[in-house]
């Protein structure tokens, strides 16, 4: 386990999210493996299964996408052999269609955990598989005994 083959598997980690920011299809299809094998959750959908389903769940999203901006945070890269995983916090920021020309849509915020399973090719670090879910987080007392959410500290 190489810093160099770490760097590498982490650099087509963060083109994978440029590309989809980037809405570029094209690029996107490039970096999945070439292979019926695929998998893909994105978060509130069903699993997806093979390339062109997996392919197909991302033109949709492209097209209904006006602005998407991954700040990724949380990032773990293992490396066994021919086979990386990469886990992470996507802070995600996307936009709706404006309510008139010349006006900004209205922006939204989410925060979702990824595993991005990535395969060593003869062509470089090629994307296998990628599982996202959403963060449920309970603002603290907001089920009324007090308790905070994942992640926050319970009163003493």
């Amino acid at each position: 386990m190489t810093p160099t083959e770490i760097e590498q598997v982490e650099r087509a980690n963060a083109e994978y999210y440029d590309i989809v920011e980037r809405g570029d299809y094209a690029e996107l299809a490039a970096l999945w493996l070439d292979e019926e094998s695929l998998s893909c959750v994105h978060p509130g959908w069903p699993v997806l299964s093979g390339r062109g389903e997996v392919l197909r769940s991302y033109a949709v999203i492209m097209a209904n996408t006006d602005y998407i901006q991954f700040i990724l945070t949380d990032v773990q890269t293992s490396l066994l052999g021919a086979t990386a995983i990469v886990t992470c916090t996507e802070n995600i920021l996307s936009g709706g269609p404006p309510p008139e020309d010349g006006e900004l849509g209205p922006l939204v915020g989410q925060l979702v955990v990824a595993t991005n399973v990535f395969r060593r090719t003869t062509e470089g670090w090629k994307l296998w598989s990628h599982h996202a879910s959403p963060v449920l987080a309970e603002l603290e007392g907001e089920d009324g005994d007090g308790e905070g959410g994942p992640g926050e500290e319970s009163p003493a």
